[in-house]
């Protein structure tokens, strides 16, 4: 009972979290700025937002290729058409159940490759450590970026003072975390133990490969399509065309961190992308229609290409 009221919150929160950011911030706009920004939706050069749905092809077509590598370091061979229509039934299901994309590429090639669930899963856990790694290294390199915009921010927000216990307190809560983590013996802290060694072994077993290098270069594929399609999207609306490339970085790794924590960003994507713009001279109405813009075409191309690989893949799978 316990388990199924978990699961249950697990799918509503951030469903019920995306609905109540999408009223509140409608209800925060007057009627003349809700004017405005719907002529921004009106205006906006959809020739870009076309390029950078073509990026995002790119960027999942390149995952599905890579995800052969993995695959076939374990002795499993799985052709490109269902790995490609596995990864669009991922990114359909995160947009219902967060996380629940993983879960969904494994069984589909459980179903129609006869590949074991936990070794396809555990492929796929691995891939997603060296994106994890990868999304690490952009949020240092947008810290690095925009660091003085950064500090002004949290000194304007936040008084000194406060900042400094803040920092001390968090030391403190990582130092224990850290001292509890080692010499812990609750089961609860040996199950995330367990959790992490299995994470850390998937990590060292792409090194392990005899494609690592392939491996590692379509990874960069995956993650240059994914910038240029946040940094094509720029030049639809003029006021966020002349943004610089560190603030792209920068809301780049926002939206990425919306689009993991929730259902593909619902709500979250577009407020925090407006936000963030905001620090930068964007008024708050371009910044929301533009986050919006983004969210909703990537979110439509997810669903038609998600929904049609659900219909393909029985039909294209088809024993003769």
């Amino acid at each position: 009972m316990r388990k199924k009221i978990s699961k249950t919150l697990s799918i509503l929160l951030p469903i019920l979290l995306g609905v109540f950011l999408t009223i509140y911030t409608y209800n925060s706009f007057t009627p003349e700025q809700l004017e405005e920004m719907k002529s921004y939706f009106r205006n906006a050069d959809y020739t870009y937002i076309f390029i950078a749905l073509i990026f995002g092809f790119i960027s999942h077509a390149a995952r599905a290729y890579r995800w052969k590598f993995m695959l076939e370091h374990m002795g499993y061979h799985s052709p490109f058409k269902n790995n490609f229509m596995a990864v669009w039934v991922a990114y359909f299901m995160n947009m219902t159940i967060p996380r629940s994309g993983e879960v969904s590429r494994a069984l589909v090639l459980k179903k129609y490759e006869d590949i074991p669930f936990d070794k396809a899963f555990g492929s796929i856990i691995a891939e997603r450590v060296i994106d994890f790694i990868i999304l690490l290294l952009f949020i240092a390199t947008a810290v690095l970026l925009q660091f003085d915009i950064l500090k002004t921010f949290l000194l304007n927000t936040i008084p000194v003072e406060k900042l400094l216990v803040y920092g001390i307190v968090a030391f403190v809560v990582f130092l224990s975390a850290i001292l509890l983590f080692i010499y812990s013996k609750s089961k609860w802290i040996l199950m995330i133990k367990g959790k992490i060694s299995g994470l850390t072994e998937g990590l060292f077993s792409v090194w392990k490969m005899e494609k690592k290098w392939p491996f590692l270069f379509y990874t960069a594929i995956i993650w240059l399509a994914y910038v240029l399609t946040f940094y094509t999207a720029i030049f639809a609306l003029e006021e966020t065309s002349g943004i610089s490339f560190g603030v792209v970085v920068t809301a780049f790794v926002i939206g990425s961190l919306a689009i993991s924590f929730s259902n593909g960003g619902f709500g979250v994507f577009p407020v925090l992308i407006a936000g963030i713009l905001a620090l930068y001279g964007v008024p708050k109405e371009a910044g929301t229609a533009f986050g919006w813009i983004i969210w909703t075409s990537q979110t439509v191309q997810i669903i038609i290409l998600g929904g049609l690989s659900f219909l393909l893949l029985p039909i294209l799978n088809r024993k003769k």
